[in-house]
């Protein structure tokens, strides 16, 4: 395996980490934005703005990386799990785009429903992390799909 390869394979498997690990730490933020006062809640939903952020551009790297590799390795573009995971891919980029940042936009609107807000968020990081986590297991076990 040359160099390139395995810096790419680092800074892949780095990016696949800051994709992911944000949203673990969303799970108590979350559980805790039901009883915060309006002050801590901002700098709750401070914490779920930077972490979204943070895992849109992880995830511009990973993609890179993620081409990067593939073109560098014996790895057809149609092999089953490379296709799966792009399928995945292409649902989650949607998903990520709708589930948090019109939520998060709506806990500034007054008189917005907090709980039904939180209950979305809640749900939004389960449904991401099941979607990474996906992912992630198409990369790791490589499954002959088809």
């Amino acid at each position: 395996m040359d160099i390139l390869y395995r810096i790419l394979l680092y800074i892949h498997v780095s990016s696949a980490i800051l994709s992911v690990g944000p949203f673990f730490v969303l799970i108590p933020i979350v559980n805790k934005l039901k009883s915060a006062q309006p002050g801590i809640q901002q700098a709750y939903i401070g914490i779920f703005r930077t972490s979204v952020r943070l895992v849109k551009h992880a995830g511009h790297v990973l993609v890179g990386s993620g081409v990067l590799l593939i073109v560098n390795s014996h790895w057809a573009w149609t092999t089953s799990w490379i296709v799966a995971t792009l399928a995945v891919m292409g649902g989650s980029v949607f998903f990520l785009a709708r589930a948090f940042t019109p939520v998060l936009k709506k806990f500034d609107e007054p008189g917005a429903d907090q709980h039904f807000l939180i209950r979305k968020l809640s749900r939004s990081v389960w449904i991401y992390l099941f979607l990474l986590m996906l992912m992630l297991w198409f990369m790791v076990a490589k499954p002959v799909l088809w």
